[in-house]
């Protein structure tokens, strides 16, 4: 068995490993359900100064089946994919590939709507969405009288 780690493991013994491998291959249930979070897809959101960056994980989906909406200061990006059951008594032993609709919205206000930007490539939505340039106001001193 190998294992992947971000981090040096411990030293083990040989006995270990081979109960370890002994028992993930008797344990894992080809029929089990996988509990995952499903409807969901990875984001990274960057704060660039002047404009904010929202890269979308969206592999196996085509552009046209993405759709990026700006309204009342929320970003929505959807994607939906179709199942490609082609026959309705096709049965699976295990499905873990997701279907149906996938939905993101993120609240960025003072957002310049008419200027957002989306790019989609090797599988990652791009979406630039540059801030409302606010006058830098310098600071008025009061007198108090």
């Amino acid at each position: 068995m190998t294992y992947l780690a971000p981090f040096k493991k411990r030293a083990r013994d040989l006995s270990t490993e081979m109960w370890d491998s002994f028992s993930d291959f008797f344990n894992d249930n080809f029929f089990a359900p996988v509990h995952s979070e499903t409807n969901f897809f990875r984001t990274d959101v960057r704060d660039c100064s002047d404009h904010y960056v929202v890269e979308a994980e969206l592999p196996g989906f085509s552009k046209e089946d993405i759709k990026v909406e700006y309204d009342h200061h929320y970003l929505t990006i959807s994607a939906k994919r179709e199942s490609h059951i082609k026959d309705e008594m096709e049965s699976f032993i295990r499905q873990e590939r997701h279907f149906g609709e996938f939905v993101r919205r993120f609240y960025a206000k003072d957002i310049n709507e008419d200027t957002i930007v989306a790019t989609f490539t090797n599988g990652i939505l791009t979406v630039k969405c540059p801030k409302i340039s606010i006058p830098h106001i310098e600071q008025k001193r009061i007198e108090i009288h």
